[in-house]
C-alpha cells in the first residue's frame, strides 16, 4: 500500500503508468481488439472489392463467350461490396461502444477526484481550468482511440499485408510500394507532427483561456455592466478568439499543403503501378486483365493509410489534455489530501493509525491496528454531532516561496463552542487563514489539528466537521425543498419544515404558490438577500456540524436585515463552534473572542471587554462602526472622560 506522500513521488519519478489510458485499454482489450479487427476486415473487403471490380472490368471488356467465365468476379463484387459495408457499422457500433465505456468510467473517475477536493481546488485552480477538464479533456480522450488508436493500428495492419501481397508477385516491386506507403503512413505523419505541435498545444492552451475569461466575464458581468465597460468586455473576447481563430487558419493551411503532398505520392504509385503491370503484362508475367485491378487496389489501400497523418497530428492535444487531468489528479494526491485518488485508499488516514491519533467520538480501542487494516479504500470519518477540539500552532503560509507570508506564526485555541471573530483589512490574511482551518492549503510552517489530528488527514470528512457560509450562497434552479436538502439529501419533510421554522422562514415559504415545491428560479431570484442567507443557514443547520464558518454572509444587507441574520444565527448554533469573518464589528461584544489580521500577524486579541479596556485603536474602530456609541458610552458611564484620561 502507498501513503500520498509515496504516490506523488511515484507520479514525479515518472514510474507509474498513465492512470487515464493504460487501465482502460487493460480493461476493455478485448472489445479494442475486436475493434480493430472489424476496421481491417472492412479495409480489406474494400481493397477487394476494387481489385475485383477492376479485375471484372477488364475481362468483360473481352466479351466472353459465356456470362460463367465472369460469374465468380460478379459474386466477388456484391459480396466484397456488402461485407464491407457490414463490417464497417459493426465496427463504428463497437468502436463507440467500447470508447463510450471508457469514457464514462473517466468522467466518474474526475468527479471523484474534484468532488472531495473541491475547497482545496478552488483554491488552486481557476473555475475555467476545472470547466475546461469537465467539458473538453476527459471528452477528447475518446479521440484517442476513434480518431488515432483505432486507424493507426489498422493502417499498420493493412501496410504490412499489402506488402507481403505485393511481395509475392514481385520483390522488387513491393520494395518500391513499401516505400511509398511507408512514406504516407510514417514520414509525412512525423514531418506534419513536428510542424504542428507547437501550433496545437498553442491552440489548445489559448482555448483554456477562453474558458477562463468567458467564465470569469460571466460571474462579473454585472459589475461590467455596473461600470459601463460592457462593450470593452466584448472587443477583448472577440480579440482572443480571433487569436485562435489565426491558429486554426494556420493549421488549416498546412492541412491543405500536407493532403497535397500526399495525394502527389499517391499519384506516383499509380503511375508507377501502371507502367509495372503493362511492363509485366507485355512479357507475360501478368495477365493484362490484371493491369485495372492493381492500379484501382491503390485507392482503397491508401485510403485506409492517410487517416495516420491526421491522427498523429492530434497527438499535442491529447497530451495537453493528459497533463491537465494528471495535474488535477496530482493536486488531489497532495500529502495530507487522502481520499479521492489514493489507489489503496489508505493515504495518510492509516498514517494517522499508526501514530495512534484518534477521531472525535471515538477511542483508540474502537480503530482497527494498522495489520488489521485491509487493502483497500478506506474513510476515516468524523461522526457528526460530536466535539471538534481545534488548536491552530504557530501556523504560517505563503503562495510562493518567494512571496511573503499571507499568514504568519498564527496561533489559536478553539474548544468546542468557541466563539470566535476574526476582523481586518482585505489582504490581511482572514481567507487564506480560513482555507488553511478548512484543510484546503496546506500549512507552510505549523499546524491545524482537529482533535489533536491535522486537519489535512480528514480529506472529504472535513466536511462532515466544518460547514461554511459565505457572503453569496448559490441558489439553484430547482425547488425550495431541494435547495434545502442540499445540506442533507435524505432529509425528511418534517426535518425541512422544521428547520425552515428555526431560520424564520416556514411562513414565507408557505405563503408561496406551491409551498416547499415552489421552484426558486434561476440563483434563487425570487428571495431577498437575507432571505437567501436564511436559506443557506438552513442548509448549514441540517449538516449538524460542530464548527460553522461565516465569511463575511451580512455583507450586502441592510442594517435591520443584518441585526435580525445574525440575532436568528446566534440563537441557533448554541454548543457549536463559530468562527465569523468580518469586516465591521457588529455582534463583536457576543463573541468569546476577536482577532484583528494585520499582514498575516494577529495585531489584537481578546474579548471584546478586554480590547474596550486596554485598547484605544479598538475604541476607535468601534466609533468608526457605530458613530456617537462613544458619547453615548461615556454617559452611561462605561467610558472615561476625555478630561480624566
Amino acid at each position: 500500500m502507498k501513503s500520498g506522500y509515496e504516490h506523488m513521488e511515484t507520479v514525479r519519478n515518472g514510474k507509474e503508468k498513465n492512470s487515464w489510458i493504460a487501465p482502460y485499454v487493460a480493461q476493455y482489450r478485448w472489445r479494442f481488439i475486436a475493434v480493430i479487427a472489424l476496421g481491417t476486415c472492412a479495409a480489406l473487403c474494400a481493397v477487394l472489392l476494387l481489385f475485383t471490380s477492376g479485375f471484372l472490368i477488364s475481362k468483360s471488356a473481352l466479351r466472353p463467350e459465356n456470362i460463367l467465365m465472369v460469374y465468380v468476379p460478379i459474386v466477388g463484387v456484391r459480396a466484397f461490396g456488402i461485407f464491407r459495408a457490414v463490417f464497417r457499422y459493426i465496427e463504428r457500433l463497437a468502436g463507440h461502444d467500447a470508447v463510450l465505456r471508457v469514457l464514462a468510467d473517466q468522467r466518474v473517475k474526475l468527479y471523484r477526484i474534484l468532488e472531495p477536493q473541491a475547497l482545496f481546488l478552488r483554491s488552486r485552480m481557476q473555475t475555467g481550468d476545472v470547466l475546461g477538464a469537465l467539458a473538453d479533456d476527459v471528452e477528447r480522450l475518446q479521440d484517442i482511440y476513434l480518431r488515432t488508436v483505432f486507424p493507426a493500428v489498422t493502417a499498420l495492419v493493412m501496410y504490412g499485408a499489402a506488402v507481403i501481397a505485393f511481395g509475392s508477385v514481385d520483390l522488387g516491386f513491393a520494395v518500391w510500394m513499401g516505400l511509398y506507403m511507408l512514406f504516407l503512413v510514417a514520414v509525412l505523419p512525423a514531418i506534419s507532427l513536428k510542424v504542428t505541435w507547437k501550433w496545437r498545444v498553442r491552440l489548445k492552451k489559448e482555448n483554456s483561456r477562453l474558458y477562463t475569461r468567458l467564465t470569469d466575464g460571466v460571474l462579473g458581468l454585472g459589475d461590467w455592466l455596473a461600470s459601463g465597460r460592457a462593450a470593452e468586455f466584448v472587443q477583448q473576447q472577440e480579440e482572443a478568439e480571433e487569436q485562435v481563430d489565426a491558429v486554426r487558419r494556420k493549421l488549416r493551411r498546412w492541412t491543405r499543403w500536407r493532403d497535397l503532398m500526399a495525394q502527389c505520392v499517391i499519384g506516383l504509385m499509380v503511375l508507377t503501378v501502371t507502367l509495372w503491370a503493362g511492363n509485366a503484362a507485355s512479357v507475360g508475367q501478368l495477365p493484362a486483365v490484371m493491369i485495372a485491378a492493381f492500379v484501382l487496389v491503390l485507392f482503397p489501400l491508401t485510403e485506409t493509410l492517410l487517416p495516420v497523418g491526421d491522427a498523429v497530428e492530434h497527438l499535442p492535444q491529447y497530451r495537453e489534455s493528459l497533463d491537465r487531468l494528471k495535474q488535477l489528479e496530482g493536486k488531489a494526491d497532495l500529502p495530507g489530501q487522502s481520499g479521492a485518488n489514493d489507489v489503496d485508499g489508505t493515504g495518510d488516514s492509516i498514517s494517522a493509525v499508526k501514530n495512534g491519533n484518534v477521531m472525535a467520538g471515538q477511542t483508540s480501542e474502537s480503530l482497527p491496528a494498522a495489520s488489521d487494516i485491509p487493502d483497500r479504500r478506506i474513510r476515516l470519518r468524523i461522526p457528526p454531532k460530536l466535539r471538534a477540539d481545534m488548536e491552530i500552532n504557530r501556523v504560517s503560509y505563503r503562495y510562493a516561496s518567494d512571496d511573503t507570508y499571507a499568514v504568519q506564526e498564527v496561533s489559536l485555541h478553539l474548544p468546542q463552542g468557541k466563539r470566535l471573530a476574526i476582523l481586518g483589512r482585505s489582504g490581511g490574511g482572514k481567507s487564506t487563514l480560513l482555507k488553511l482551518i478548512q484543510g484546503a492549503l496546506l500549512p507552510s510552517a505549523g499546524k491545524v489539528l482537529i482533535n489533536d489530528l491535522p486537519v489535512q488527514t480528514l480529506g472529504e470528512s472535513v466536511t462532515d466537521v466544518i460547514a461554511v457560509l459565505n457572503q453569496s450562497p448559490h441558489l439553484f434552479d430547482t425547488t425550495v425543498a431541494n435547495n434545502l436538502r442540499i445540506g442533507r439529501p435524505h432529509a425528511t419533510e418534517e426535518e425541512i419544515r422544521q428547520v425552515a421554522a428555526q431560520v424564520g422562514l416556514s411562513g414565507l415559504i408557505e405563503s408561496l404558490p406551491q409551498g416547499y415545491d415552489t421552484p426558486m428560479l434561476e440563483t434563487g431570484l425570487r428571495f431577498s438577500g437575507g432571505e437567501r442567507q436564511r436559506i443557506a443557514l438552513a442548509r448549514v443547520l441540517l449538516r449538524e456540524t460542530p464548527v460553522v464558518i461565516f465569511d463575511e454572509p451580512t455583507v450586502g444587507l441592510d442594517p435591520v436585515t443584518e441585526r435580525e441574520l445574525m440575532r436568528t444565527i446566534l440563537d441557533n448554533l448554541q454548543g457549536k463552534t463559530m468562527i465569523w469573518v468580518t469586516h465591521h464589528l457588529i455582534g463583536a461584544e457576543q463573541m468569546d473572542e476577536l482577532i484583528f489580521m494585520e499582514n498575516g500577524k494577529i495585531a489584537m486579541q481578546g474579548s471584546h471587554g478586554q480590547l474596550l479596556a486596554g485598547e484605544e485603536r479598538y475604541r476607535r474602530l468601534i466609533e468608526l462602526d457605530r458613530p456617537g456609541w462613544s458619547d453615548l458610552q461615556t454617559v452611561e458611564g462605561k467610558l472615561p472622560t476625555a478630561a480624566s484620561r
